[in-house]
């Protein structure tokens, strides 16, 4: 069940409507006992003959009518739109895919990353009535968006997924597994799928364990093997040098076929080596067509009817009431023209209101069919007409960002940030813009960003997520920094620095020595202890 007003907490302005009811009792005592003051009742009423005594109650209850019309219309009262419903007849699929740095390898051009993202971008084209969500893996899972039936979304989600997305390096199929298992609806038994993508490298033991067990809960397993088993090296983004391991050798990054094909059998789905994009795709769907599907009234794209503009219209009207009912009995003129000008403002906003809305609603038809240039004509025609519609201006930044123009998305998040009244609402506008800032590699503006939205929201873990990757990415170019200026300091060999005598006997120096040796074998057993009851932590960053 629905609320009826979007802005509920504005509700407790309406407490404003019996105190200034209190106010008119309080006056209107104050008044009658100026009256009594004047003199003889008989006097005062013949001065004031051409007084009307009911049109001051009249007067003040059309205004307080107005004021409670006017707060509602705040609070923004809505209904749901029926039509908008979507009758669903599909499952629901996890997304799964592996973002490590062995993703980067060039035995699949240009990688093995961008190809599964290729492959999964026209999977989720096929998608139709199923629900998608969307995890990213490498040494730790992540939940990147949650099942929903906005396709569009899920895609947007996908391409901005790298090695940089997810801080913690290796290849742990069981955390990508139990990730999806917590997104699914655990009261159901059924129409679950998993779609898992991955070079399969440093498989952990209980993966197949876990794929097992997802299979006891109705949850079906398809993976897709993407790689060479001759293996490949990997070009380290960072120094643009061939990734090496601790010894110093040059890693080598082979596809594992076989913990891919196990996980594929224990959860009652196929694998797939992938050869070709649409071979794959084919043959993915073919499988997920196979399950049960349910029939389901799906409401993540639920849209709402706002009525705050008919309430403002009759809020309007009562005051055009009060213009033309005198406290004397012939009404002035420049009442009657301030009457008319209200009026006409009354219908002007109306007309506006309505066309706002109009424009929107074909933005989001044109959104949804991924016609980004007649999107952002239609929200930016519903901005020209009120540029303080929050929804218009985060709807228009969206379409920008798809169209690659940054610049003006940026401005249109602000301008929703600026407009936006519920807290909620400003942090997502700040959370998309520091999006914006991060793809344009602004790491310092999108850290900001992200720190004020989540200043709004404190709850918006999507915001938090970005904030400590772009932390990370900001260590890593200021650690790189350093080490290039502690490196390029001096011009010859006479700089280097000379070693200093000690001032140190034999003895003590041993002593020293043997300390520090017993300090790093605890260290070394105490790491050893943690690790060992942690079987989760990567032991390699690829």
């Amino acid at each position: 069940m629905i609320q009826p007003f979007q802005y509920i907490q504005l509700l407790w302005l309406l407490l404003l409507i019996p105190i200034l009811a209190g106010i008119y009792i309080y006056a209107k005592g104050k008044k009658n006992a100026a009256f009594k003051r004047m003199g003889d009742p008989e006097l005062v009423k013949e001065l004031t003959s051409n007084y009307k005594p009911s049109s001051f109650p009249k007067k003040f209850f059309l205004t307080l009518a107005a004021m409670a019309l006017i707060l509602l219309s705040i609070a923004n009262l809505r209904t749901e739109s029926g039509s908008e419903q979507i009758q669903r007849n599909g499952i629901d699929v996890m997304i799964a895919i592996d973002v490590s740095n062995s993703m980067l390898a060039q035995d699949i051009q240009p990688n093995r990353l961008e190809r599964a993202k290729q492959l999964l971008n026209r999977l989720i084209d096929k998608m139709g009535d199923n629900r998608v969500g969307l995890v990213v893996f490498a040494g730790k899972a992540y939940l990147q968006m949650p099942l929903t039936a906005d396709h569009s979304a899920a895609k947007m989600y996908l391409s901005a997924a790298t090695p940089q997305t997810v801080p913690t390096q290796g290849t742990m199929l069981g955390d990508a597994l139990k990730m999806c298992y917590a997104s699914f609806n655990s009261k159901e038994k059924k129409y679950k799928a998993v779609v898992l993508i991955s070079d399969g490298e440093d498989h952990d033991e209980d993966a197949v364990k876990i794929a097992g067990q997802m299979a006891e809960e109705g949850v079906v397993i398809n993976t897709v093997g993407i790689g060479s088993p001759e293996g490949s090296t990997i070009t380290d983004p960072a120094t643009n040098q061939l990734k090496k391991d601790e010894q110093g050798n040059t890693v080598i990054t082979k596809l594992n076929q076989d913990a891919l094909a196990s996980i594929a059998t224990e959860g009652n789905g196929v694998y797939m080596h992938y050869t070709n994009t649409e071979a794959v795709v084919t043959e993915l769907y073919s499988q997920l067509s196979t399950l049960d599907r349910r029939s389901v009234t799906d409401n993540s794209l639920r849209n709402y009817k706002s009525l705050f503009q008919y309430l403002l219209g009759a809020a309007l009207f009562f005051l055009l009431l009060e213009l033309f009912i005198s406290e004397i009995k012939k009404m002035p003129r420049r009442k009657l023209k301030a009457a008319a000008v209200l009026l006409f403002i009354c219908f002007g906003f109306s007309a506006s209101a309505q066309t706002d809305k109009e424009a929107i609603k074909q933005g989001n038809d044109a959104y949804k069919k991924s016609d980004y240039e007649a999107a952002i004509q239609s929200y930016d025609l519903a901005v020209k007409n009120n540029a303080a519609n929050a929804t218009a201006q985060y709807n228009l930044g969206n379409a920008l960002y798809r169209k690659d123009k940054k610049e003006e998305a940026l401005a249109a998040y602000d301008n929703a940030e600026s407009a936006s009244v519920k807290a909620a609402d400003k942090s997502r506008a700040l959370y998309n813009k520091g999006v914006v800032q991060q793809s344009d590699k602004k790491q310092e503006e999108c850290i900001l960003t992200y720190k004020n939205a989540l200043k709004l929201d404190p709850n918006n873990a999507s915001a938090r997520h970005n904030l400590q990757i772009a932390l990370k990415k900001q260590k890593e170019e200021q650690d790189k920094k350093d080490k290039e200026d502690k490196g390029g300091g001096g011009g010859g060999g006479d700089d280097k620095p000379k070693p200093q005598p000690s001032n140190l006997s034999k003895k003590d120096a041993e002593q020293k020595l043997e300390a520090l040796m017993q300090k790093e074998k605890e260290l070394q057993d105490k790491l050893h202890k943690s690790n060992s009851g942690s079987p989760s932590k990567p032991a390699k960053d690829w």
